[in-house]
């Protein structure tokens, strides 16, 4: 992927290596648990709350030249999607209002609640803000088997979705039936939500390249990659030995692949429609 030398983008808080005394405890079954919950939707808290349990203060590390590497791409790939969003809203006359990215080591405060590493990135739609801790790209490559550049700028350009559907009104017409379906009912609801995101950034994919030329060969199939490995379907067989399609929340690995790769072909942001169809 083509990023080096370009604009970072200035919407970032830099949290790395500030403990705030809370870690995140349950050992490896909580690790798992967060994991199955990479690209979370609906109440992050629900989650990161979870997670998270009184202990020492982490103490402060020196980050790694790696490290200072991995922030500079992801600052480059949000100012991206600033780009790419800026335009598409000018275009119909709106103005976008991009969100902002915290960096953070561990845990951190969300305004969803405490951030964990273990919970994965994520969009939190009550300070319009997206969390990351860089320690998850490496999860993505070693446990998940899906390595490269650009399926770690799927991963942002996911929660930038999900920014996009909070700022247009769909995050929350979502979340207002939580209280309003059963827990199979809303998981289905979830499904169409992050879907819909994946669109979304596969939508940014296609633009992204068209003002930037930013693919290198074999960028889109580590992207696809990425949204195979992260599959309801996939995750559970993974972690458990069986499937249980009532309990999906994102989507299995078929229908991620198709919705990034309908948005990466289209380009338009009109033309997902999850709610309407997710069979594919």
């Amino acid at each position: 992927m083509r990023w080096m030398g370009n604009r970072e983008s200035s919407n970032v808080e830099d949290r790395r290596g500030s403990g705030t005394g809370l870690i995140a405890g349950g050992g490896i079954g909580t690790i798992i648990i967060g994991l199955l919950y990479i690209f979370l939707g609906g109440d992050p808290a629900v989650v990161v709350n979870q997670v998270i349990q009184q202990a020492p203060a982490v103490s402060n590390k020196p980050i790694s030249e790696a490290d200072e590497k991995l922030a500079s791409f992801t600052k480059v790939v949000l100012a991206y999607t600033e780009d790419v969003w800026d335009s598409i809203y000018q275009v119909r006359g709106e103005t976008y209002d991009a969100p902002k990215l915290v960096l953070f080591t561990q845990q951190t405060q969300s305004g969803c609640g405490f951030a964990s590493d273990a919970s994965g990135p994520f969009y939190c739609p009550a300070d319009q803000k997206v969390y990351i801790d860089l320690s998850f790209f490496q999860e993505l490559s070693t446990r998940f088997n899906a390595p490269g550049e650009f399926a770690m700028a799927y991963v942002i350009a996911h929660e930038v979705g999900h920014h996009i559907q909070q700022l247009n009104g769909t995050a929350a017409s979502v979340q207002q039936m939580r209280d309003r379906v059963s827990e199979k009912e809303y998981n289905q609801l979830s499904v169409k939500l992050e879907l819909q995101a994946d669109f979304l950034a596969g939508v940014w994919a296609h633009h992204a390249n068209q003002l930037r030329n930013i693919l290198e060969p074999g960028d889109l199939e580590a992207a696809l990659n990425a949204a195979n490995a992260i599959g309801d379907d996939r995750l559970q067989q993974q972690q458990q030995g069986y499937i249980v399609p009532d309990a999906f929340t994102h989507g299995t690995s078929k229908q991620r692949m198709y919705w990034f790769k309908k948005g990466f072909e289209t380009g338009d942001p009109f033309k997902g429609n999850t709610f309407a169809k997710i069979e594919e």
